[in-house]
C-alpha cells in the first residue's frame, strides 16, 4: 500500500513540478515509533505484540489518524495510511496533520480483558508522543468507541482529564453526536455531488456495496433514504442481492445479530467477490484495500465508484477505470467524513461545549460539498482525474502551510 500511495503522490508532484528534494521532504514521516507490548492473557500466558505509530506531517496542525488492530499491521502499512491522513485532512480543510498506527493483534481471538490490557500498554508506551495538541488517535479497523474510551482513561492517568486526546469516544465520555455515521454520511454527500455532475437522480440509480461494517452499513442506510436502490451487498463471508432493492433496515438488524450479511432472507445469496462486477450505476468499496485490481477491473460495470475504504483500488486498476471514463471519487475525499466529525469532536472537547447533532450533520455536509467542489475545480483546471486532483490540492495546501511557518530560501511557490 505504501508503494501505491507513493505512486499517486509522485503523479501529483509532477503536476505541481515539485523538485526532487522537496518531494522527499514532504513525503517522509517526521517520526516512526515501534513498541513491544507484552501482556498476560486469560490463561496466564505471556503474549507479545508490536504497536506502531507513524506521524507524517504537522504543518497544518496536530497529527490525526486511526488506530488499527489487525494481524497484518506493520510499519509500512502505518506509514502509507499516515501519509493518506495528511492529504485527507488537507482536502477537507480541517486543522490537522496526518498520523496512523495500530497493533498487530487479532481481536477475534482475544477477550475484552486482553484487548483492554494491550490497549493500555500501548498508551503507556506512547503517551509522550500523543496528546490533544500533538497527535490524536481515532477508531479504525477492529477498534471502536470502547477502545477509545480506554485510551482516554489511560492517558488521563498521566496528563489529567484529557477527553481531546482521542476522538470517536462514547457519548458518555464526551464523544460527538453523529460520529458513528460520519464516514457513511460523507460517502452519501459526495455521491450526491457526483450524481449532479453526471445529471443523474437518486431515484434512478442502482448501488452495490462491498463491506457492511460501520462505513458500508451507514452508507447503505443513508443512500437508501435518498431513494436509491441498494441491490447488492457483500462482506468477507458472502453476499446478498435483490433487484428491487434490499431492505436496508432489516439487513442492518440481521448483520448486527449474525455479524455478516450472509444468510439474509431478504435476497439471493452470491459469492462476496462478485459484488465488484455487479451490474449497477454506483459501486462503493467499503471494506479493506485492493478490492479492485488488474484481475477484476475489466468486469467492473459501474459508472461511478465512491471509495469508502482506504486504498480499495490498485494504481493499474485506477488507470484502467479512468481510461474507460468511470468517475472514481478517491478515498482521501470520499471517506473523509469520519475525520471531519472527529475534528468537530476535538473542537467540542477543547471548548468543553457540546454541539447538537443537526449542527454536526449540517457542518459535515457543507465541508464535504466544499471539498468535492475544490477537487473538481483542480481536476478541470489541470485536466486530470479526481484522485490526482485530490493529491494536488492536498499537497498544495500542506506545502503552503509548511512554507508559511518558516524561512524558505528557494523561490518555490505551491
Amino acid at each position: 500500500m505504501l508503494e501505491e500511495s507513493h505512486y499517486y503522490f509522485q503523479k501529483a508532484a509532477d503536476v505541481l513540478n515539485l523538485p526532487d528534494r522537496l518531494r522527499e521532504i514532504i513525503w517522509t514521516p517526521i517520526r516512526t515509533v515501534k513498541v513491544d507490548l507484552v501482556i498476560d492473557d486469560d490463561a496466564g500466558c505471556l503474549q507479545h505484540y508490536q504497536g506502531f505509530r507513524v506521524q507524517h506531517n504537522k504543518s497544518r496542525g496536530p497529527m490525526k489518524g486511526g488506530l488499527r488492530y489487525h494481524p497484518a499491521m506493520d510499519e509500512d502499512h502505518a506509514a502509507a495510511l499516515a501519509n493518506l491522513m495528511t492529504w485527507k485532512t488537507a482536502i477537507v480543510d480541517v486543522p490537522f496533520g496526518g498520523a496512523k498506527g495500530g497493533i498487530n493483534c487479532d481481536p477475534s481471538t482475544m477477550s475484552e480483558r486482553e484487548l483492554n490490557s494491550v490497549t493500555r500498554r500501548f498508551v503507556e508506551q506512547t503517551k509522550e508522543i500523543i496528546g490533544p495538541t500533538i497527535d490524536i488517535p481515532a477508531p479504525d479497523v477492529n477498534t471502536n468507541a470502547k477502545v477509545m474510551g480506554w485510551i482516554m482513561d489511560e492517558y488521563s492517568k498521566y496528563a489529567g482529564f484529557s477527553p481531546a486526546v482521542v476522538t470517536g469516544k462514547p457519548l458518555e465520555l464526551f464523544g460527538s453526536e453523529g460520529r458513528d455515521e460520519a464516514t457513511g454520511r460523507g460517502v452519501m454527500v459526495v455521491l450526491d455531488e457526483a450524481l449532479k455532475d453526471q445529471g443523474k437522480s437518486w431515484q434512478n440509480i442502482r448501488v452495490a456495496i462491498q463491506g457492511f461494517g460501520n462505513v458500508g452499513s451507514n452508507s447503505a442506510r443513508l443512500i437508501a433514504e435518498q431513494g436509491a436502490r441498494i441491490v447488492a451487498v457483500a462482506d468477507h463471508l458472502g453476499g446478498v442481492s435483490n433487484d428491487n432493492g434490499l431492505d436496508i433496515g432489516a439487513l442492518v438488524a440481521w448483520a448486527a445479530e449474525h455479524r455478516t450479511v450472509k444468510g439474509f432472507p431478504g435476497g439471493k445469496a452470491f459469492a462476496g467477490p462478485e459484488v465488484i462486477t455487479w451490474d449497477v450505476d454506483v459501486l462503493i468499496p467499503a471494506a479493506l484495500e485492493d478490492a479492485i485490481t488488474e484481475e477484476n477491473v475489466d468486469g467492473v460495470r459501474a459508472d461511478i465508484i465512491i471509495e469508502g475504504a482506504n486504498g480499495p483500488t490498485s494504481p493499474a486498476a485506477h488507470e484502467a477505470l479512468v481510461e474507460r471514463g468511470v468517475l472514481v471519487v478517491p478515498d482521501i475525499l470520499a471517506n473523509a467524513g469520519g475525520v471531519t466529525v472527529s475534528y468537530f469532536e476535538w473542537a467540542q472537547n477543547i471548548q468543553q461545549f457540546r454541539w447538537q447533532k443537526d449542527r454536526i450533520n449540517e457542518e459535515l455536509t457543507s465541508k464535504m460539498r466544499e471539498a468535492y467542489a475544490a477537487v473538481r475545480t483542480v481536476a478541470e483546471k489541470e485536466h486530470i482525474d479526481m484522485r490526482i486532483a485530490a493529491f494536488v490540492l492536498a499537497i498544495r495546501r500542506v506545502g503552503k502551510a509548511a512554507t508559511s511557518r518558516t524561512y524558505v530560501a528557494e523561490n518555490f511557490r505551491f
